[in-house]
């Protein structure tokens, strides 16, 4: 399985008496992460299946990622997403989608550095996961412990055009 591990876009600042979930991307956000995709397009990322954070800022990720990777299905909602899961809660999400030959996670920091880390195997391992950067991991085992391989990443600083 291919997995895509995406960060969301740049996001609105937050507003007082709003909660934290309700923040959209900017259209800064959306065009930074639209550069990355196309990228990511351009090196045959096509998942199958796209899970996001329910959150809106991951959700209007994932939209943007289905628009641009050309991804059919509904976006899947999971709970294992949000900023505060842990990294074996998400494997778990995974795990249970491990028919699928590649998947999108549209996630957010600290999870998103966390969770590369310990697909990898090394919890030390510190990985800087800019808003709307893109992480390939191939993992070909769903036991317990996540055994992934990096293949590559990207980042809007990288994709310009």
């Amino acid at each position: 399985m291919q997995i895509y591990l995406l960060r969301h876009g740049i996001a609105e600042d937050g507003k007082p008496g709003r909660p934290d979930s309700e923040r959209a991307l900017t259209a800064e956000g959306r065009e930074k992460l639209r550069r990355v995709l196309k990228r990511a397009r351009a090196a045959d990322c096509a998942p199958s299946l796209i899970l996001s954070s329910p959150y809106r800022r991951a959700l209007e990720t994932a939209e943007v990622a289905a628009a641009v990777l050309g991804y059919k299905r509904d976006v899947v909602h999971a709970r294992a997403l949000t900023p505060d899961a842990s990294p074996p809660d998400c494997w778990d999400e995974v795990r249970s989608h491990k028919d699928e030959p590649s998947i999108l996670l549209s996630t957010h920091e600290p999870l998103a550095s966390s969770l590369a880390a310990y697909l990898l195997r090394s919890p030390a391992l510190q990985v800087d996961m800019k808003k709307a950067a893109l992480l390939r991991l191939d993992c070909d085992r769903f036991t317990p412990e996540p055994h992934c391989v990096l293949k590559w990443m990207l980042t809007p600083g990288v994709c310009l055009e």
